[in-house]
């Protein structure tokens, strides 16, 4: 066990989650479950997920859900946006089936709270995208979501009501992060695809079938997405997409901790996202700038004016993300070495994921220079 984890342990109140096992690696019975799960949820989502748009584009083009460009877009024409309402549809139905069937048998009380945070996050973003609400009512609404989800968790759980206050900002922070991020195509589907797939291993590892299941079925969804998003019809997931995403991971995220999953299962999946909204946040605050109006000073959407193409810029974050999470698990696993270099290289890659723009806009005018001499 990490010295880490021995320390944050140690700081817990005495009905806080119990976080005395780090979990292992799927054995073969176990692998064969997650690969029934697969099949039984997360292919189902996908399916759903790809054949529904062909159904909600038209609702959406007759209920004039567009996308206007404005100071944060990275795209030139009035897109319809709102294509959320398919994949919020199929992980939905997805979870809600496995639920249904019984394959999720173990803690179904909890799945039920991540299934209604995912479905409600959903339900205020389409409220954002159809009639439009003041800023106000969407933070109040986000933090009552997060404070019910985490009253419902600790109680069913047994753990502490200091936890209420984490959860609640977790939830509400987290959904925030993940609307703030959905300003390029294809890097909220690959973040729903990536970060589905960690917690669905993080839940085989823990034993949790209920995580498994809600991880695959984000997955599945969002992958599902993809080509609708990056093919010649682009079509935009809208608030009601990106509220999912951010939803339904801090859902996620919240119930497995409380449940006591490590950290390092879960911190790192959505490290990527925390750290480009903080430190894009922290910048704006810095340059003086109004920090609550739209902007494009994300890392992911200063990529793009370097040269890099939408789905170049998303691969970037993906990739990313993979790498911090790997490592973080390697850490984990190993011994205090191990952790404080698996730790180190995931503070690097964050840092060269953060200061990516600056570098290559710095290669390309060295090119523009040598080329110029030649």
């Amino acid at each position: 066990m990490s010295a880490a984890v021995h320390a944050a342990a140690a700081l817990l109140p005495a009905a806080g989650p119990d976080l005395t096992d780090p979990g292992a690696p799927p054995d073969p019975q176990e692998l064969l479950l997650l690969g029934q799960l697969v099949l039984g949820v997360g292919l189902p989502a996908l399916v759903l997920s790809l054949l529904l748009p062909f159904a909600v584009r038209p609702l959406l083009a007759r209920w004039g859900v567009v996308d206007i460009p404005g100071e944060r877009s990275s795209h030139q024409h009035e897109v319809l946006r709102g294509m959320g309402l398919a994949v919020a549809a199929a992980v939905l139905a997805a979870y809600g089936l496995a639920l249904l069937t019984g394959t999720v048998e173990v803690d179904r009380s909890v799945a039920l709270v991540v299934l209604a945070v995912a479905g409600l996050a959903a339900a205020l973003g389409w409220a954002e995208d159809y009639r439009g609400l003041s800023v106000r009512a969407r933070l109040a609404a986000q933090l009552g979501l997060g404070l019910a989800a985490t009253a419902v968790l600790t109680a069913v759980l047994g753990t502490s009501v200091w936890w209420l206050p984490v959860g609640t900002l977790a939830v509400a922070a987290y959904v925030n992060m993940a609307n703030f991020m959905d300003g390029i195509n294809g890097i909220s589907g690959l973040h729903g695809l990536t970060a589905g797939l960690l917690y669905a291993w993080a839940g085989a590892s823990n034993d949790l079938t209920w995580m498994t299941a809600a991880g695959l079925a984000v997955a599945g969804g969002f992958a599902g997405f993809l080509p609708w998003n990056l093919g010649r019809g682009t079509v935009f997931l809208g608030d009601v997409g990106s509220y999912l995403l951010g939803g339904s991971l801090a859902g996620i995220a919240v119930a497995a901790f409380l449940s006591g999953v490590y950290v390092e299962y879960l911190l790192p999946p959505l490290a990527v996202y925390v750290a480009d909204t903080t430190v894009t946040l922290l910048r704006r605050v810095r340059a003086g700038e109004v920090w609550w109006r739209p902007h494009r000073r994300h890392v992911y959407q200063r990529l793009t004016d370097t040269g890099l193409s939408h789905l170049g810029s998303a691969l970037v974050v993906a990739g990313a993300t993979v790498l911090v999470s790997a490592a973080s698990l390697l850490g984990l696993r190993g011994g205090t070495t191990t952790t404080v270099l698996a730790g180190a290289f995931a503070v690097a890659v964050l840092a060269v994921y953060l200061t990516l723009p600056e570098l290559l806009a710095r290669t390309a005018r060295a090119r523009r220079g040598r080329g110029a001499r030649a």
